[in-house]
């Protein structure tokens, strides 16, 4: 499994921290050739990376020809750029509803619609769209949020029945509550930042809040060559959060 990427050309959007750049990394050490797409690629030192933002179309198609000019293909896209938004539906108005849907639904439908031409002339071509337990978990205070990830988990599904004949397997991850600098930011801004954390750890069954590393591992799952069988999924990295229901210590 240690090269099971070798030859193969893989695109990370928001791959230049947190969550993106765990996945990028592993995929590098695996034998990938990786592209990160980011608002800020020049965090992403060491790896290709380019100037995309997937609220865009005309960027998003700039940042897509940019990999296939670099590496001459694409295989793999890894559609995990996304924003965060906090509130019931009464805490935001129609312009956030829209900011953050054109950011965490259709960002994922531009980078993948601008990539299908070179993921239907690849012979292990995946998309792994980064989902998360809101979208099957009710969370208080997290409507706008979870209304975009409930999306990304029936367009995923949708997307797969649509490019499986043309050789392309479409999953998602359902990450919990992770430990990435937009959570950190979270946890800063509480009014206690450590009663806040220690509420989000006990609120996953195992008792933390999951890595980005972890995360990342079920990606590369999904997106493997190895994994030939396994399309129109979803991969919970939740710590239990969604399917466990433990009795108090």
């Amino acid at each position: 499994m240690s090269n099971d990427f070798e030859g193969l050309v893989a695109v990370v959007t928001g791959g230049a921290s947190g969550i993106g750049a765990a996945i990028a990394r592993q995929l590098s050490e695996r034998g990938a050739a990786v592209a990160v797409l980011d608002v800020n690629p020049q965090a992403a030192p060491g790896l290709f990376a380019t100037r995309a933002d997937v609220s865009d179309d005309d960027s998003t198609r700039a940042a897509i020809e940019a990999v296939v000019a670099e590496f001459g293909r694409i295989d793999i896209v890894i559609n995990n750029a996304g924003i965060g938004a906090q509130g019931t539906i009464e805490d935001n108005p129609d312009e956030e509803w829209h900011r953050v849907f054109d950011i965490n639904v259709l960002g994922m439908v531009r980078v993948a619609r601008a990539a299908l031409p070179h993921l239907r002339r690849s012979p292990a071509a995946a998309i792994v769209n980064t989902c998360s337990v809101a979208a099957t978990a009710g969370l208080p205070a997290r409507a706008l949020y979870s209304a975009t990830k409930g999306a990304v988990l029936s367009l995923t599904r949708a997307m797969a029945a649509d490019h499986l004949r043309e050789g392309i397997r479409v999953n998602c991850v359902n990450p919990g509550t992770a430990d990435t600098p937009w959570v950190g930011r979270l946890l800063d801004s509480a009014p206690d930042p450590a009663a806040e954390r220690a509420a989000l750890n006990a609120r996953q069954p195992h008792g933390r809040l999951v890595s980005p590393d972890e995360v990342a591992g079920a990606v590369l799952y999904l997106a493997s060559p190895q994994s030939g069988s396994t399309t129109g999924t979803s991969v919970a990295v939740d710590g239990g959060m969604q399917e466990l229901r433990l009795r108090p210590e």
